[in-house]
Order: C-alpha cells, then sequence, then structure tokens
C-alpha cells in the first residue's frame, strides 16, 4: 500500500495513491472539502458507507471515524483535492458573514452534484500543485474564503456545520463504542474521540464493559465479520478491512483462533 500527497500545503492538497489500495482510518481534526478527479474512494461509518468517484464532491464534517479505501482504478491513481477549513479560517468568515442557523444537523458527509461553481473552482485549483514552490498565504486565505461561499451558495444547512464551534466534550462510552468499534485506532485515540484521558478511558471502559478494550474490540471485529461472511455471504477479503483488521492473515489467525475454524468454511456454508 502507498500513497503521496503533491504540494502538501496546510491546507490545500493533492492526494494521490498510485498502488493497489490503500486503507487508512481517520477522525479528521478539521472539517474537509474533497473533490475525487480518479480512481474510487469507499468510506466506511459506523451506521453507513459511501462509494465515490471521479467528479464526486463532498465535505467531511470533523471528528467523524472513517475508515477511507482509496483505489486506483481504469488505468488511473487515485487524485482527489483535498481543502481543511481550520477554525481560525471558519471564524474570520463567520465575524465577516453572520451564519444563518436551520434545523439541527446531522453531521454525516455532505454530497454535491456537479455544479458550475464547483466545477470552476477545483478546475482553479490543479495548476497550483504543478509549482515548485509554496502557495502563497494570500492565495490560500482567497481560495479557501471562496470554498466557504460556494458551500454557502449551495447548501442553506452548511452553517450549522462549519460555524459549530462548541468544544468536544466527555460522551457516552457504550454508545460510542457500539457504533465505532470497528474503526482500528489506538486507545490514546479512542480515549480522546470520548473526550478522556487513557487513564479514565481504561477505567470507564472496565466499568462499562467488564473486559479490556483490547479484548472486547477483537471480540466484537469477529463477530462482525462472522455475520457478514454468514448472514451476507461476503469473502474474506472483502470483510477484513472494515472489520478493523490491518491484512488478510491477521485476520483469519484471530477467526480461527476465536470460532475454531477459518473464515473460508463460513463462505462455504453460505453458498450451499
Amino acid at each position: 500500500m502507498g500513497g503521496k500527497e503533491q504540494n502538501r500545503y496546510a491546507e490545500i492538497l493533492l492526494s494521490c495513491i498510485e498502488e493497489k489500495y490503500f486503507k487508512d482510518e481517520i477522525a479528521l481534526e478539521h472539517h474537509s472539502f474533497a473533490r475525487i478527479i480518479s480512481g474510487e474512494m469507499k468510506v466506511v461509518q459506523a451506521d453507513r458507507s459511501y462509494l465515490f468517484g471521479p467528479g464526486d464532491t463532498m465535505l467531511f464534517p470533523c471528528n467523524q471515524l472513517s475508515t477511507l479505501i482509496k483505489n486506483p482504478k481504469n488505468g488511473l491513481p487515485y487524485k482527489a483535492i483535498v481543502i481543511f477549513f481550520r477554525p481560525e479560517r471558519l471564524k474570520d468568515f463567520y465575524s465577516r458573514n453572520p451564519p444563518q442557523f436551520t434545523q439541527v444537523d446531522n453531521y454525516q458527509i455532505k454530497t454535491y452534484k456537479k455544479h458550475p461553481l464547483l466545477e470552476s473552482f477545483f478546475a482553479s485549483l490543479i495548476p497550483y500543485f504543478d509549482l515548485e514552490s509554496e502557495l502563497p498565504e494570500k492565495i490560500i486565505s482567497v481560495k479557501i474564503e471562496e470554498a466557504i461561499t460556494i458551500l454557502s451558495a449551495l447548501d442553506p444547512n452548511i452553517d450549522n456545520v462549519l460555524a459549530d464551534f462548541s468544544q468536544a466534550e466527555k460522551i457516552n462510552l457504550v454508545d460510542f463504542m457500539e457504533r465505532n468499534y470497528m474503526f482500528n485506532m489506538n486507545m490514546e485515540r479512542f480515549g480522546r474521540m470520548t473526550g478522556r484521558s487513557l487513564t479514565t478511558f481504561k477505567r470507564d471502559f472496565k466499568k462499562a464493559f467488564n473486559n479490556t478494550p483490547q479484548k472486547w474490540l477483537i471480540q466484537k471485529r469477529l463477530e462482525l465479520a462472522h455475520h457478514q461472511l454468514s448472514n451476507e455471504g461476503r469473502k474474506p477479503i472483502e470483510v477484513y478491512l472494515e472489520t478493523g483488521f490491518e491484512n488478510l492473515s491477521h485476520f483469519s489467525f484471530a477467526f480461527k483462533k476465536y470460532f475454531g475454524y477459518p473464515p473460508t468454511s463460513q463462505k462455504k456454508e453460505a453458498d450451499q
């Protein structure tokens, strides 16, 4: 697996994956606005999944756990333009453009149909990635403000997300873990996502589940994989990434150790 990012300006970048696939599990610190140029990206979240291809445009709200699986397709590498909206940029924008709040937003990924404003905006960014020097700060500022302005014009509910500057608080641990156990993060990251230090996270987890996080996570991921193999007829190679395992051999070993038989036998039973 491999990937690279060209012209790594802190806030505007080109992501390029040239090998077979690239998997990453993220909880973005900042809202990100993206356009797929070529290739394909599957996004798996706790309650749904998405598949994006060339020309698709989306906004990822910050602090939402997601598994990203990026693949070249049709002989072309995976390429995407990504823009990060830092809080200081957003606060400056909304200090001059008061937000228009509507109904409560569900903070899911937002997708946008093709529109002349979007097409011209992303087309204007592509030449910047041929620069050998860094993009001037003033241009970065102008282009990010343009992006926010376009989203405001296309999405009447966007201010509910971009203008929400509330800080993360300690959240319900059981609810969070039951929805996000398939994401392969370390314990420190799970703690931060639930508003806890590592020590507090482990203590609260033991109290809630009467188990260690590591043992509980492996068990839940294996049970999810078992369900997908036996009830949905999927193949081991199709489920191991989505259920939090880094490679197929580790998944197969853990599955056989836990259930007493290899995951391939589940696929055979489902076919009968």
